[in-house]
């Protein structure tokens, strides 16, 4: 008979503010006077109504000289040219597939936006729009760029570049797009064994490090080797960890995931999201990005 875990409820002191130095946050609900002062501009988020400047979703004020927008604090992910984001193929059309992306819209990967298998660069004849699911099916997960924005608000991705295409064995978590930080690179290795990519649009791979770079492929070949024990441990432990970040609004970036893990070191994996587990290293790890900003 398995063991059950049994725990009391008990009274947790809040974890202190993350709001940046320098002052709290302003949050706003929809319909709340954000200002009065005609000599604002209206951004995102906001409208005017009998000369005042009201929130139209709920979220964190920024103000930008004299532009005033509001960052809705939940949303579905908004597109930019040059994100590296995480999908989902879920539909094979003519000469496109369309990708779940975490956005209003499905997304569009072009069949001339992609290399084909050898990494080759040509024009793709009638043979290979037949031959589209060969390389991408329904349920096939890819990394991939924003090439473009449609003017409907549409993304359209592309993988000419060899680092980018379909991702073999790992573990898919989804979290909120505003907690992923923007960076030069989302691509990490880290030195625990594993490596991630962390999506603009808030989908965050996590897989085993490969051994050598397989570039002959043109990534459109899925390793489908079993993944051993010790690896899988790494991936569930920095996936748990990951959870745990995200369970207390810290941005995910190396650094923090990278310190969160080796705060877990000390615990079971299983025990990482354990709400009083979770807050120990969530501290642990704050601490350490603060001294190291410091």
């Amino acid at each position: 008979m398995a063991a059950v875990t049994m725990r009391l409820p008990a009274a947790r002191a809040p974890l202190g503010s993350s709001a940046p130095r320098g002052g709290e946050k302003h949050l706003v609900a929809p319909g709340d006077t954000i200002t009065t002062d005609t000599g604002y501009m209206r951004g995102h988020g906001t409208y005017v109504e009998d000369d005042k400047l009201i929130a139209s979703v709920a979220g964190v004020v920024e103000r930008v000289n004299k532009l005033v927008c509001v960052r809705a604090l939940k949303a579905r992910y908004n597109g930019e040219i040059g994100d590296i984001v995480v999908g989902r193929i879920t539909e094979v059309q003519q000469k496109r597939w369309k990708v779940e992306t975490n956005s209003r819209l499905d997304s569009v990967l072009l069949l001339s936006s992609i290399n084909l298998p050898g990494g080759e660069l040509r024009r793709k004849s009638a043979e290979d729009e037949l031959a589209m699911r060969d390389y991408l099916q329904e349920g096939d997960l890819i990394s991939a760029e924003v090439q473009s924005i449609f003017s409907d608000g549409a993304v359209s991705l592309h993988t000419r570049s060899l680092k980018y295409g379909k991702l073999a064995q790992g573990v898919l978590v989804q979290v909120s797009p505003s907690l992923v930080k923007r960076q030069k690179t989302h691509f990490h290795d880290l030195p625990c064994g594993a490596s991630v990519i962390l999506g603009n649009n808030g989908f965050i791979w996590i897989y085993p490090t490969p051994e050598q770079k397989d570039d002959e492929a043109g990534g459109y070949t899925a390793n489908l080797e079993p993944v051993p024990s010790s690896d899988r441990e790494v991936i569930s432990r920095l996936r748990n960890c990951i959870m745990a970040l995200v369970a207390h609004k810290i941005m995910l970036f190396d650094t923090s995931i990278l310190y969160c893990y080796e705060a877990s070191l000390p615990h079971q994996i299983k025990d990482i999201l354990k709400p009083e587990v979770t807050e120990e290293i969530v501290l642990e790890a704050r601490q350490r990005l603060l001294d190291s900003q410091g």
